[in-house]
C-alpha cells in the first residue's frame, strides 16, 4: 500500500516518525513522511495530490486526540475518504480515553491505536492490504 505517515501540527518529536516508517517499509508499503508539526492544510493538500490508501497520524506529545480530531475533521470536509488511523500518545493524563476516542471514530478515523500497540497497527495494515485492488499487471514491454 502506499502510505501518508505525519505528526500532528502541535507535535516536533520524529524518533516515532522513523520507527514508524521502518516499520511498515519492512512489511512492503511505500511510505511517505511529512514529518513533525504538520498544519492540517498541508495534511490535506499531500492527501489530495498523493491519494494514498491510508494517512497514519503519530502523536506523541500527548495532544493526539484534540490535534487528530482537528486533521481527521479537514480531511473529511474536504472530502477525502481514505483510510485514516490515529496512535500514540494521544491524551497527557496517561490512559486512554474512551470518550476522546469515540470522537475521533465518530469524527471519521478508521482505528485509534494506544501508545505501543503496534500489534494492532500491524494486524490493521495487514487487513487493508489484503482487502485493497491488486495492482494492474505491468506489460513485459514497459518495464525499464
Amino acid at each position: 500500500m502506499t502510505i501518508l505517515l505525519t505528526g500532528t501540527a502541535s507535535d516536533s518529536h520524529t524518533w516515532n516518525l522513523v520507527y514508524l516508517r521502518l516499520f511498515l517499509e519492512e512489511r512492503g508499503h511505500r511510505v511517505t513522511c511529512l514529518g513533525p508539526c504538520v498544519p492540517d492544510q498541508l495534511l490535506v493538500a499531500a492527501c489530495a495530490e498523493s491519494a494514498p490508501e491510508l494517512v497514519v497520524i503519530s502523536s506523541v506529545n500527548g495532544h493526539g486526540y484534540r490535534d487528530g480530531l482537528s486533521a481527521v475533521r479537514s480531511l473529511r470536509s474536504a472530502g477525502l475518504r481514505m483510510p485514516v488511523v490515529v496512535g500514540g500518545k494521544l491524551g497527557v493524563a496517561g490512559r486512554t480515553d474512551p470518550a476522546r476516542r469515540a470522537l475521533l471514530l465518530e469524527a471519521g478515523c478508521d482505528a485509534v491505536f494506544d501508545d505501543g500497540d503496534v500489534a494492532a497497527l500491524r494486524a490493521y495494515t495487514a487487513d487493508l492490504a489484503a482487502t485493497a485492488s491488486p495492482p494492474l499487471p505491468v506489460a513485459p514491454w514497459a518495464v525499464a
